[in-house]
């Protein structure tokens, strides 16, 4: 099966390691990791998801990132957004995709240690739901 990674590169240092661990998963789950494909953060996600999922070499797809806290709203706002467009690219392709968004609302003391959890179960849930 072969799948595709959407990383926001707003958090590149974090994400980065993110998408080894999730390459990784990738590999132990027997599935081909064929497309990476860096966004500038969140919100640019669905569209290079929906322009993946449209592809017939893609089976499913992960999306990895961080939304972290801010002072207002806009962090919330904006993940709840990309969140249903995500969902509804699945649904709309019928392709699954994997999760792997840190937050919204993410404190820094929360996001380390989500790094690796996210990125492999983001991965786990396309061999999952393939």
């Amino acid at each position: 099966m072969n799948i595709a990674i959407v990383c926001g590169s707003f958090h590149k240092s974090e994400v980065s390691k993110m998408l080894e661990w999730a390459s990784d998963e990738a590999s132990q789950q027997g599935l081909t990791l064929t497309d990476v494909v860096w966004v500038p953060g969140a919100m640019e996600v669905p569209l290079a998801l929906n322009r993946l999922m449209a592809r017939d070499d893609i089976q499913g797809a992960a999306c990895l990132g961080i939304i972290e806290k801010g002072h207002t709203q806009h962090g919330l706002a904006m993940g709840q957004s990309v969140m249903q467009s995500i969902i509804d690219l699945q649904l709309t392709w019928n392709k699954p995709v994997g999760l792997g968004i840190i937050g919204p609302g993410a404190e820094p003391e929360h996001i380390g240690p989500r790094l690796e959890p996210h990125a492999r179960a983001a991965v786990a849930a396309i061999s999952a739901m393939s």
